[in-house]
């Protein structure tokens, strides 16, 4: 097996309007092991700015973005990530990701377009909804 040849990997609960084209070329010019798509997803909660009186100076109710960039689920690894897998059992954000991430084998592609997450029956009924009412930002293949 060729350590440099890559392959794409999803969880597979998400979906999103990644470029892959972009995160293929991405990946191949980097020159790491691994690739990981960032994504910038919405606040879930109001975001407070407080200041050294622990004052409230600014309230944002459920910002559009998030303050960090987050894994988005989409990757691009080279065969030679398996030499960091040691066993069926192991999860992959755990040992691997995080030894490939020390040895600074993982760069961050970053995705700001449409991105959601279906961990929720919340999520999947707005997946649904978004869908059934023609508004999805995703193409659909009929």
């Amino acid at each position: 097996m060729d350590p440099n040849e890559s392959f794409l990997f999803t969880y597979g609960d998400g979906l999103g309007t990644v470029d892959i084209n972009a995160l293929i070329k991405f990946h191949e010019d980097h020159g790491k092991l691994a690739t990981v798509t960032a994504v910038n997803p919405p606040g879930r909660f109001g975001m407070l700015t407080i200041n050294e009186n622990e004052e409230v100076v600014k309230f944002n109710e459920k910002p559009q973005h998030g303050t960090a960039w987050i894994n988005g689920g989409f990757f691009i690894l080279n065969t030679g990530v398996i030499n960091f897998i040691e066993h069926d059992q192991i999860s992959w954000e755990e040992e691997p990701l995080r030894e490939i991430t020390q040895k600074n084998e993982l760069a961050a592609y970053k995705h700001s377009g449409f991105w959601q997450p279906m961990d929720t029956l919340a999520e999947k009924k707005y997946l649904d909804d978004l869908y059934c009412s023609g508004r999805a930002p995703w193409k659909v293949w009929e």
